[in-house]
C-alpha cells in the first residue's frame, strides 16, 4: 500500500469520526486543536486504524499522534515492520 493511499485511508477515518469533511483535514493539521478530537475519539481512530491495516498501535505512541503526518508516518512504519516479520 502506497503513503498516499495510507494517508487517504486514515483522512477518511478522521473525518468519519471527527465529523470534518475530508479537504479540512491537511498533513499538518493539528487533530486534538482542530479537529477536536478527545481521547475517546483518539482511540476511536486507533482502533479504526488498527482493523484497517491489520496492525497493532501501542498505546503510548496514541498520545504522539498529533498530526495526519504523524499518524501515516506511525502507519507506514507499523506496516514495513509488519510486512518484515512477515
Amino acid at each position: 500500500m502506497t503513503t498516499n493511499n495510507v494517508e487517504q485511508e486514515i483522512i477518511s477515518i478522521i473525518s468519519d469520526v471527527s465529523g470534518f469533511e475530508p479537504e479540512e483535514i491537511k498533513p499538518d493539521t493539528n487533530l486534538q486543536n482542530e479537529l477536536e478530537i478527545d481521547s475517546i475519539k483518539a482511540i476511536e481512530i486507533t482502533v479504526a486504524i488498527e482493523k484497517k491495516f491489520k496492525i497493532q498501535v501501542r498505546d503510548e505512541d496514541v498520545p504522539n499522534i498529533t498530526t495526519l503526518k504523524q499518524a501515516v508516518e506511525l502507519v507506514n512504519t507499523l506496516i514495513s515492520q509488519k510486512d518484515a516479520n512477515a
